[in-house]
């Protein structure tokens, strides 16, 4: 079997996530010329922390859009004359390389990392904003009303957090939990978060404008209606996403986990920011308590939720990885990083060359995301 050098595995490498590097240098001449006109972004990439942070994870975000363009393989396909390959080994038939090396299963080590990406690009960031609905919807009313509503939110919360995480992820995602209704069931009751959400932002802010306010809780029920009917009812009416029971309790599981803790992050932000002015003045003007909360509060305690939302989704990302590791995460054949990991662990003493890949992109993602929130941090600090 013929190999190719190291420094043309590099090569091949750089050649292949050509798209990505284009894409990187349209960003990064768009925004450096324009950091001026955008806001927090411009601040961000000025920083040296803020820039390599954007740079690692617009680096994962395009290999995630042009993940069937970078592949040379399907990396569910198996060339059993492949099977733990080293890096480099040329394939006789189409004559290209396995350039990360075979698997145990005889799949391209590279065609998985990269298509990998996609479910973990599409999985963190959709739980992490599942869960940041839910902290928002309940920690709001929770600091703004206070009393009784306070004490029940806040026990319920208390009592979640007082739970042994690692045994609720387990049990959640455990294999005789995703042959009953439970998944579905949460499901259904986290998803309508977001939903209500939207319908009291939209209907507190734009009720004096019936034009506005009908396309947007048109839009509202036609985007969250499709979603709910994926998720919940596994029946896609567009036929887009396809929802297994396991990806549908790593939902539940990070909302249920997470939600928690946003709830007290914002019920802090509120008890501090309802006392200022600008909500006293609203108050008097008789706007509705659900108009302050979300138009006047939310908006000023964005900067914390945007650090820690920055922070969770490279939590999510790891315990992601930590279920398919365990085997309770993603189906077996699925190429997402942690499961991937798992994989190739049982050979490690013999094959190494299988577990690193994903492993450096798991680590390099979760680098980007802490990058990122540590400039926002340090951004929010100078505000």
């Amino acid at each position: 079997m013929a190999f190719l050098s190291p420094f043309d595995i590099f090569v091949r490498v750089m050649v292949q996530f050509t798209p990505v590097w284009i894409s990187l240098v349209v960003l990064f001449s768009l925004s450096l010329g324009f950091k001026r006109k955008l806001g927090l972004y411009g601040y961000v990439i000025e920083t040296g922390t803020g820039f390599a942070g954007v740079l690692i994870l617009a680096f994962w975000l395009f290999t995630a859009i042009f993940a069937a363009s970078i592949s040379p393989f399907d990396p569910l396909g198996q060339i059993s004359v492949m099977k733990d390959s080293l890096p480099g080994a040329i394939e006789k038939i189409s004559g290209q390389p396995y350039l990360f090396g075979g698997d145990k299963l005889a799949r391209d080590v590279f065609s998985r990392m990269v298509f990998g990406s996609r479910i973990v690009l599409i999985i963190a960031p959709l739980a992490t904003l599942l869960a940041l609905s839910v902290g928002i919807m309940l920690g709001l009313p929770a600091g703004y009303l206070g009393k009784r509503i306070d004490s029940v939110l806040s026990f319920l919360a208390n009592l979640i957090l007082a739970f042994p995480i690692i045994l609720l992820f387990y049990l959640l995602v455990s294999p005789g939990i995703l042959e009953t209704p439970i998944p579905y069931a949460l499901a259904g009751v986290f998803f309508l978060f977001p939903i209500i959400l939207l319908y009291t932002l939209f209907w507190s802010g734009y009720r004096a404008h019936p034009g506005p306010l009908a396309i947007r809780l048109g839009l509202t029920t036609l985007v969250g209606g499709w979603l709910f009917a994926t998720f919940v009812f596994d029946h896609d009416p567009f036929h887009i996403l396809r929802v297994s029971p396991s990806t549908l309790n790593i939902f539940a599981a990070v909302a249920l986990a997470s939600g928690p803790g946003i709830f007290r992050i914002v019920r802090g932000l509120t008890l501090e920011i309802k006392t200022r002015e600008y909500v006293q003045a609203a108050q008097t003007r008789g706007e509705s308590p659900w108009f302050i909360m979300l138009w006047e509060i939310l908006p000023n305690a964005r900067g914390p939720l945007i650090v820690d939302a920055c922070l969770r989704i490279g939590y999510t990302t790891i315990l992601i990885g930590a279920l398919g590791y365990f085997g309770l995460g993603m189906p077996p054949e699925s190429p997402d990083w942690g499961t991937a990991i798992k994989e190739s662990s049982r050979l490690l003493r013999a094959f190494v060359h299988p577990a690193l890949p994903p492993a450096l992109a798991m680590m390099s993602f979760v680098l980007g995301l802490n990058l990122l929130a540590d400039a926002l941090r340090e951004q929010s600090l100078k505000d």
